[in-house]
């Protein structure tokens, strides 16, 4: 059933650092990197594994075509950075902010989210496949082609999103809540089962609808 939007919990910010000390690459293995801020790096084609970062800020950072397995960002920032084609698997988010950053192609597959927030972020063709999404919210992103499949979305929130084409097949959604999202064509539309919608875009969601389940609208 579909139903019009309730209010959902918004994500509890990153506990930055008032006076970060600068931070510099590259990233080492098992590394713990606390109270830093990364102003202006190049850290592209990183590859680290079982990191820790805890309050860092991450401000005009390169982190192109990385693979990060089982790291953990806790009280974190990103800020007008580039993470597009990043590799992460088995990884964490904790109260982390994404913002004007760049994330085509991103994966955090099999992960957890917890307090995140992206907002104005480019994340066409990212990928959230079996990933569990705790108090998250998606704004004002570009997420055609997305894939959440096999997701866990029930603390997951998207405002003025575009999902064009975006898949969520076998994801968990009950009680994920869509607000003015532009939805023509996603894939995985059963698996919106007991999601919120509210907005414009119930035109666009029927029709896929109706393809999905061959069903013939006649006036």
């Amino acid at each position: 059933m579909y139903c019009l939007a309730v209010p959902s919990t918004d994500p509890a910010p990153p506990r930055t650092a008032p006076s970060p000390e600068p931070g510099v690459g590259p990233l080492l293995d098992e590394g713990v990197y606390r109270r830093l801020r990364f102003a202006d790096v190049d850290l592209s084609g990183t590859e680290v594994e079982s990191a820790d970062f805890s309050q860092v800020t991450f401000s005009g950072t390169e982190l192109t075509g990385s693979v990060l397995e089982r790291v953990t960002l806790t009280d974190c920032a990103w800020e007008r950075s580039s993470l597009a084609n990043v590799r992460a698997a088995g990884s964490t988010l904790i109260r982390v902010a994404f913002d004007a950053s760049r994330l085509t192609g991103f994966v955090w597959a099999n992960g957890h989210l917890r307090d995140v927030r992206f907002s104005d972020c480019r994340m066409d063709l990212s990928s959230f496949r079996f990933s569990k999404h705790t108090a998250v919210v998606f704004a004002d992103c570009n997420l055609r082609q997305a894939d959440f499949a096999h997701a866990d979305l029930r603390g997951a929130r998207f405002v003025r999103c575009d999902l064009t084409a975006a898949q969520f097949s076998q994801a968990r959604m009950e009680g994920t809540a869509f607000a003015d999202c532009s939805l023509e064509g996603i894939g995985g539309v059963l698996s919106l089962r007991g999601s919120t919608i509210s907005g414009h875009e119930s035109q666009a969601l029927l029709d896929t609808l109706t393809a999905a389940l061959n069903i013939t609208l006649l006036p």
